[in-house]
């Protein structure tokens, strides 16, 4: 593979001194049968160009021109952001990174005034992250196997680089820690702090990105290199028009709260609710025998206010995390002492016990995860979980 892509590198060389061509491409980035981000993208040499929109959850169109150093990192960026949902004074950003051998400075201005940011980079690879826009990510992975290729190492390691941050939710922290690693078949594995898992990509020998996979990370997406660009403005001005018509920005994977009684027993279940999207989800979504949240973003609260035996297991009165492993011919459900945690902070040392559930097929396939106590008398009730056309259930007695 290496062999490969330091052939793409001598070919690039060869063109110095002509012009150089212009690439137009684009990405699409889906969440099941759900659009997420589309981007219109222009190179020509070391300047690539960028109009894209993401809905993730918010709506943010922009305009990128990047200006690539030799190395392939950035040297330049100027990004126009515009924010919808933002209030007046912060709806249009305009964002400019200067990239140096050892800093990089941001500048982040809109009608409130302008903020300044220094950030120290050790003389790493830098590049900029967005969290859907994947033209950033084919730069990650260029620079990463150019500098690969240029090792002429036989054991392909992983690239460190550093990152820094766009949007306002995350301009006020440091440079991040990226790395990516070549893999055989054109393949490339890329792991960095907002990325809870390993996502991968596919690269032709010219350091195009042809497809990436969030599959093993918490971003499910499935992303795919478009030929000819897209229409950008006009998927902009439709998520714009469903964002402004609500008003209301939700969350990919909404928050809700289940309050039940059984006997003297309060319960509440506080989780997050991903939709289906037209996706398989036992065994691909939710991989057979993995730990998964029981729902999105932060982990599964769970509180009873009376001890209870839930299909077996003591469980005294508490506030609790519920976790879950879908298996092939069923599912289990563990009782976790932890709580207030993100969903990838399982801690296995920390758990009450594991039993397992009933398992059942719904006739109607459910589009959003959704937890349910339901009363049968004053000493016993239901544990139900259902999504897709899976029904998990878990007797619950009130001791």
């Amino acid at each position: 593979m290496l062999k490969n892509f330091l052939f793409g590198a001598v070919l690039l060389l060869v063109s110095c001194g002509h012009t150089p061509p212009v690439e137009q491409y684009g990405f699409i980035t889906r969440l099941g049968s759900d659009t997420i981000a589309v981007e219109s993208v222009t190179r020509r040499g070391s300047t690539v160009t960028s109009d894209e929109v993401d809905r993730f959850p918010r709506v943010r169109v922009r305009h990128t021109v990047i200006e690539l150093a030799v190395d392939g990192s950035i040297q330049h960026l100027v990004m126009d952001i515009h924010t919808p949902s933002d209030p007046a004074d912060k709806r249009e950003c305009k964002v400019i990174a200067n990239v140096t051998s050892d800093s990089v400075h941001i500048s982040k201005t809109d009608k409130a005034g302008t903020l300044h940011r220094n950030f120290a980079t050790g003389g790493a690879i830098v590049v900029a992250h967005v969290p859907q826009m994947y033209s950033l990510y084919e730069l990650y992975f260029a620079a990463a196997l150019r500098h690969a290729a240029a090792s002429k190492s036989a054991v392909a390691s992983p690239v460190p680089i550093r990152q820094f941050y766009i949007d306002r939710e995350f301009d006020h922290f440091p440079l991040g820690s990226a790395s990516v690693t070549p893999l055989e078949s054109g393949k490339a594995e890329i792991t960095h702090d907002w990325l809870s898992g390993t996502g991968e990509a596919t690269m032709d020998f010219n350091y195009h990105m042809l497809s990436y996979s969030g599959a093993r990370t918490t971003y499910k997406v499935a992303v795919s290199r478009l030929a000819t660009p897209p229409g950008v403005k006009s998927i902009a001005d439709r998520f714009e028009a469903q964002e402004t018509k609500t008003g209301i920005v939700r969350q990919l994977s909404v928050r809700d709260t289940v309050h039940a009684q059984i006997g003297n027993a309060l319960f509440t279940v506080d989780y997050g609710r991903p939709l289906m999207r037209g996706r398989k989800l036992l065994g691909d979504v939710l991989p057979y025998d993995h730990v998964w949240r029981t729902g999105a973003n932060a982990a599964t609260q769970f509180t009873t206010s009376a001890p209870i035996e839930l299909a077996g297991m003591k469980v005294p009165a508490g506030t609790y995390t519920l976790w879950t492993i879908p298996h092939i011919n069923g599912a289990d459900i563990i009782v976790n002492r932890q709580s207030g945690q993100w969903g990838t902070e399982y801690d296995g040392s920390r758990n009450l016990d594991i039993v397992t559930m009933t398992t059942q097929a719904s006739a109607v396939p459910v589009e959003a995860f959704t937890i349910s106590i339901v009363p049968n008398d004053i000493h016993h009730g239901t544990l139900v979980m259902e999504w897709g056309t899976f029904r998990w259930t878990a007797p619950i007695e009130v001791k």
